[in-house]
């Protein structure tokens, strides 16, 4: 009786191992009695729904959305209110004359000076204090009045249109302003001379001469 070879009897040992039987068993590692369980690696996948961006209100936002005016929108300046008190102003009231407009910023400006001068001046505990105080007042106007005709002429050549925007942010039409002139600006430094020393003179007047101050005591 022959002898099975050395490769024979290897080949054989390995079928008839436990886990070569449980991998050509059909129901698999489970009918093998080594119970080998492989580990699976389970990877979960999450899906979001794209949903559309919430409409965000900005505080602080350029001028009609237009990034290139050059200007913000805030609440405080694009209120009604602010916007109907800038418009009142001297400066931004083009029905106006530039030479009404300029008298009517000298006197604001002229009546105001008088205080500080007066209060906080290095005269101000001598009798001389209001005559000294006005006359501080009416040479800080003088500088003004002369600061603002050299501003005329560096910004302005005479002849030429107005350079103010002959339109609205809304794209309307307007008259553009004259004060923005050589002419129109000559008005307005005028203006505020005679403007600005009236206002001394009369604040002068109602602290010195009336001796306003004396009925409030």
């Amino acid at each position: 009786m022959a002898t099975a070879s050395p490769m024979a009897s290897q080949l054989k040992s390995s079928f008839t191992s436990p886990v070569t039987r449980a991998l050509l068993s059909p129901k698999g590692l489970s009918a093998s009695p080594l119970r080998l369980l492989p580990s699976r690696r389970r990877s979960s996948f999450t899906i979001k729904a794209i949903q559309p961006e919430k409409p965000t209100f900005q505080v602080i936002q350029p001028i009609n959305g237009d990034p290139f005016i050059g200007s913000l929108e805030t609440p405080v300046t694009s209120s009604p209110l602010i916007a109907w008190y800038l418009s009142n102003l001297p400066a931004y009231r083009t029905a106006v004359s530039p030479l009404l407009r300029g008298i009517e910023v000298g006197l604001a400006h002229g009546f105001l000076l008088v205080g500080p001068f007066v209060k906080t001046g290095p005269l101000r505990n001598t009798p001389y204090a209001g005559g000294a105080g006005s006359l501080a007042a009416a040479g800080l106007v003088v500088i003004l009045s002369i600061c603002l005709t050299m501003y005329g002429v560096a910004s302005f050549n005479e002849g030429e249109p107005s350079i103010a925007p002959s339109l609205t942010l809304t794209g309307r039409k307007k008259e553009p302003d004259q004060l923005l002139t050589a002419d129109g600006w000559s008005k307005f430094s005028g203006g505020f001379f005679f403007g600005g020393i009236s206002g001394v003179i009369w604040a002068y007047f109602l602290l010195y001469v009336l001796d306003l101050p004396y009925y409030f005591k």
